[in-house]
């Protein structure tokens, strides 16, 4: 796909390349067209100027004690006690997603605005919160918006999915105290409309997160059963 000519995809990737969420082979890939394209370096330039003003609000990020040791062993000084620290499932982490960083969010919260503002002759109840989620390599995937006055919530997939026939990919939001709740299923590709439970309220949302399911979801209607694909933070838009 030629990325000059589809306009959707070049902000993406720009997005992205600012972001530093642009790795590998993609990236240099991009950064070859960035070269010669004076299109695509302007729409770099507007993200910069998007996003790099926020990163002022970005607390500061002190290194892993595991970055430490390594640091000591490459220098042949005397490592500190080894630190064991038990593996944790996604579930068990949730103190650490809710404290990803205020840039993340903030910086997903700029972006999402970006991609879900599309002219239109209609009027429209604007999202009041975001969230984007990403894979495991820190690609972006999937676009949430909510509105908790119209109770609706719009699912967008930024990149197309291939699952298995006999699997379904579902919807899950985290809650403060650490529960999660089933919102729906969610298409492979394309932007599809969820409603949301009155007897769920958006406020209490941390975490979204998509996990692939038995078709037809989760046969634990308190719990994802299958790997988690997709998460992100759930920010509220300040307008």
């Amino acid at each position: 796909m030629n990325i000059l000519r589809n306009p959707d995809l070049r902000e993406k990737l720009s997005a992205e390349y600012v972001l530093g969420t642009l790795k590998g082979g993609a990236r240099r890939r991009f950064e070859s067209l960035l070269s010669e394209s004076a299109l695509l370096e302007q729409c770099v330039s507007e993200w910069q100027d998007r996003l790099y003003p926020l990163s002022e609000f970005s607390p500061g990020i002190s290194p892993s004690p595991k970055v430490w040791d390594n640091i000591q062993a490459k220098l042949n000084l005397p490592l500190q006690e080894q630190r064991k620290t038990p593996a944790k499932s996604f579930w068990n982490n949730l103190y650490l997603w809710r404290n990803v960083g205020l840039i993340s969010t903030t910086i997903a919260t700029a972006l999402l605005i970006f991609l879900v503002a599309k002219p239109s002759t209609e009027i429209s109840p604007q999202p009041s919160y975001v969230a984007m989620l990403s894979d495991d390599k820190a690609q972006l995937a999937v676009v949430l918006t909510g509105n908790p006055q119209t109770r609706k919530l719009v699912v967008k997939v930024m990149a197309s999915q291939t699952i298995p026939s006999d699997k379904s990919l579902e919807l899950w939001a985290i809650s403060k105290d650490g529960v999660p709740r089933a919102l729906g299923l969610v298409a492979e590709n394309g932007t599809i409309t969820l409603p949301l439970p009155e007897n769920i309220s958006t406020k209490n949302f941390t975490i979204m997160a998509i996990s692939l399911e038995p078709k037809g979801g989760s046969p634990n209607p308190n719990a994802p059963t299958g790997p988690i694909l997709f998460k992100g933070n759930w920010a509220e838009v300040s307008t």
